[in-house]
């Protein structure tokens, strides 16, 4: 089939190699380069850096505006039997879609995290299943229908990065599949309304979310947080007192069966990393960065700092 992707986060990396491999992309469109890194160098795109180097001569659109009269004119001249968007990043409009079978990769099990960030809200809510769903392009964000999906366990020691490439990787069975019972004819395509009692929504993360309360909330409430944000926006905690205490971003964490009677907020075991939180439930600290540094596992840090038993651990609340 000709194929047209619409993409820009590495989220569709997988997908669009996929694609290559089966199918003709005739172009690709994708978010303008953007000014990133310290010296705010223009920066391509995760899809636009992978198209250079493995699609030579395929036009590659680089819109401001994807719904402009112009560019919508540009890129519906493209023949195509189908057009394919994973996390391109823009409201695709009527006119653009206007007599196009074009299907979207999200990164939830819908109608549950409608949204932008599906995969992180996932973790904070402390769901034991995520996946992937392809659908049809409504006019509300990600109400489409559903052409199919595949479900994925969540481990409780994954971080929302992790999961993020691990669905990634779910998605070009799906994506394919679709494409396959499209080019028959449509005839094997099955859409699925959403349960619009099932919906839940999955807002955009800012660096406002990168809090985790210690003392307030229980150790079940701090792992989501911890797991749930990482790599980004992330979470960070002050350890220690006094001259020595020190910044640290928090990277995994488990919860530790059992509960105790010492002060929230308090180092229980400082060379595991067992912090003690709301109710006396108990937190191991798996991965951090201290500022400057790399991410290490939790006693490797701990041995470079000289932690202490009884040592505060100070998050912040919302």
């Amino acid at each position: 089939m000709n194929l047209v992707f619409l993409g820009s986060g590495a989220f569709g990396l997988p997908s669009l190699d996929a694609l290559r491999s089966v199918h003709d992309i005739r172009a690709l469109v994708t978010q303008p380069d953007r000014p990133a890194g310290r010296r705010r160098r223009l920066t391509p795109t995760p899809v636009a850096e992978w198209a250079e180097a493995n699609l030579p001569g395929v036009p590659v659109f680089k819109p401001e505006n994807v719904n402009d009269p112009d560019v919508v004119e540009r890129v519906r001249a493209v023949e195509a039997d189908a057009w394919v968007i994973i996390a391109f990043g823009q409201k695709l409009g009527r006119p653009l879609l206007e007599d196009v079978f074009a299907m979207n990769l999200h990164g939830s099990l819908l109608p549950r995290w409608r949204g932008a960030a599906p995969i992180n809200h996932a973790i904070l809510a402390g769901d034991v299943e995520s996946g992937v769903t392809v659908i049809t392009i409504a006019d509300r964000m990600d109400a489409g229908l559903m052409l199919g999906s595949a479900a994925r366990r969540i481990d409780p020691l994954t971080t929302a990065g992790e999961l993020h490439d691990l669905l990634a990787l779910d998605g070009p069975g799906v994506v394919l599949r679709v494409l396959e019972e499209h080019a028959s004819g449509g005839g094997r395509l099955s859409p699925v309304e959403q349960d619009e009692s099932l919906v839940t929504k999955a807002p955009k993360l800012s660096r406002a979310d990168a809090w985790v309360d210690i003392v307030g909330s229980e150790a079940e409430l701090c792992r989501r947080r911890i797991n749930g944000l990482s790599p980004w926006p992330g979470v960070s905690v002050r350890i220690g007192e006094g001259g020595g205490a020190f910044d640290c971003k928090l990277i995994r964490a488990q919860v530790v069966e059992g509960k105790c009677q010492e002060e929230p907020g308090r180092l229980l075991d400082a060379a595991a990393g067992v912090v003690v939180c709301a109710g006396g439930t108990l937190l191991r600290l798996l991965e951090a960065q201290p500022p400057g540094g790399r991410a290490m596992e939790w006693t490797e840090m701990s041995r470079g700092r000289r932690l202490t038993d009884g040592a505060p651990v100070i998050g912040s609340t919302p």
